[in-house]
């Protein structure tokens, strides 16, 4: 992990210096204050120069209607005057289809709510506010559209179901814009095995070890078309499988580090440097389960004692039912609570980034937030909050080309791979 300096000392050597020198905690306090004042100019001037790519926000199915409108700052996580606010220039708006029981009809369905959401992305952009925002096809297309001052609209699939068994349909939404497709979701399907499958559809732990035949014949599909393969929630042995079968780089669109939150949806270290001799790149996640083991002993936490206390276990407080003496407990036990496990934020987030680099190298590392679909940490929480991503990899002595890189120079190196495979394939 990268440490702050001031001076080339660490906060602690600077307190030794102040004290072996004379030097009064007010002054040094003024010296601080200058410093991160200085700091925080030099990461808006980056944040200002580079493009910022976020390759994971989620859409609801009543996205860009007047219940759900991008164009105005409201509820979402994501808006375009979020965007803006935040120096965020791109997003890839996802196409979600949950997984179901694999039947003709499920299928059927899962196409129909698919195409409800990639017709969303496209009245945002085309009908909406085809002033303020636009869809890249490609990856020239990003950079000219942020050039020409407009937010960037890219289109992710999370979730191969929605395929099915036709591999037709990988044109189909291919021409309506999809840049990567996520294998599997939660649950087994008829590509992949997932990281986090699901009894309840009668899953078992694996169905295919790995990558199915069908699914070779996915990913070879998606090589020719210039799709980019994501192996964010599929399982280890799938993503080594989806690694080996690919002509071209792969994504993770929206996974962390494992060695720093032991989820079956982060990867381990062998699958990071697969992942970096692949030439591909991993989009570190900013959802709070994925960043730190911590947060599910701490909500763990916060439920029991709710319940003790007679509260609904959900997130809404009412407290106005307790005794004077319960509320009293239950602020004491909260401020313990947040002693034990401090929230998860920006500077935890960017360990995973630094994790990433000293395993793989710069060159393979990317960032993701997971917004509107459970993402989002303490100072990284809307995309309004963006720049503060840039000023913690300022503080750690990023530089700016490292910062470019990181938000968007790798992910659009492996689409332009990604395209140029399947122009040779095409040929």
């Amino acid at each position: 992990m990268r440490e702050r300096t001031w001076g080339g000392l660490t906060l602690a050597g600077l307190l030794v210096s102040a004290c072996g020198n004379s030097v009064s905690v007010p002054e040094l306090a003024s010296d601080f204050v200058a410093e991160e004042e200085a700091l925080i100019d030099q990461a808006r001037g980056i944040h200002e120069r580079v493009l910022t790519i976020d390759s994971h926000d989620d859409i609801s199915f009543d996205f860009a209607t007047p219940e759900v409108d991008p164009g105005i700052r409201g509820g979402r996580q994501v808006d375009l005057v979020k965007m803006a606010e935040g120096g965020l220039d791109a997003a890839f708006f996802v196409v979600y289809v949950s997984q179901t029981e694999r039947t003709p009809e499920n299928y059927a369905r899962a196409k129909a709510d698919a195409m409800t959401k990639f017709d969303a992305i496209h009245r945002m952009a085309e009908e909406m506010y085809p002033d303020r925002i636009e869809i890249a096809y490609t990856a020239d297309d990003f950079e000219r559209i942020a050039a020409g001052g407009k937010l960037v609209a890219a289109i992710g699939i999370e979730n191969g179901y929605v395929i099915g068994r036709d591999l037709s349909l990988l044109q189909t939404y291919h021409d309506l814009g999809a840049r990567y497709i996520t294998l599997a979701h939660n649950g087994h399907n008829d590509i992949a095995d997932s990281a986090n499958w699901r009894e309840n559809l009668g899953d078992v732990e694996s169905e295919h070890n790995g990558i199915s035949a069908f699914g070779e014949e996915v990913i070879a599909e998606m090589n020719r078309l210039g799709i980019m393969v994501d192996v964010s929630h599929i399982s280890k042995a799938a993503m080594l499988d989806a690694v080996r079968v690919s002509r071209a780089p792969v994504i993770a669109s929206h996974s962390s580090a494992r060695v720093l939150a032991d989820t079956p949806r982060n990867m381990d270290d062998e699958q990071l440097r697969v992942l970096g001799d692949n030439g591909g790149v991993i989009q570190m996640v900013a959802l709070d389960a994925f960043v730190s083991d911590t947060v599910g002993v701490r909500n763990a936490e916060i439920r029991t004692l709710r319940t003790r206390l007679g509260l609904s276990p959900s997130d809404e407080l009412d407290l106005s039912d307790l005794s004077a003496s319960q509320r009293a407990e239950y602020e004491r036990r909260m401020t313990e609570i947040a002693q034990e496990w401090p929230s998860v934020d920006v500077a935890m987030f960017v360990d995973h980034i630094d994790h990433a680099v000293e395993q793989i190298g710069i060159d393979h590392v990317g960032i993701s937030s997971d917004f509107d679909g459970g993402g989002g940490v303490e100072g990284w929480s809307d995309a309004s909050e963006t720049l503060n991503v840039t000023l913690e990899l300022v503080r750690r002595g990023y530089t700016e080309e490292e910062i470019a890189t990181l938000w968007g120079g790798n992910l659009l190196r492996v689409l332009r791979e990604v395209e140029r495979v399947a122009a040779d394939m095409q040929r």
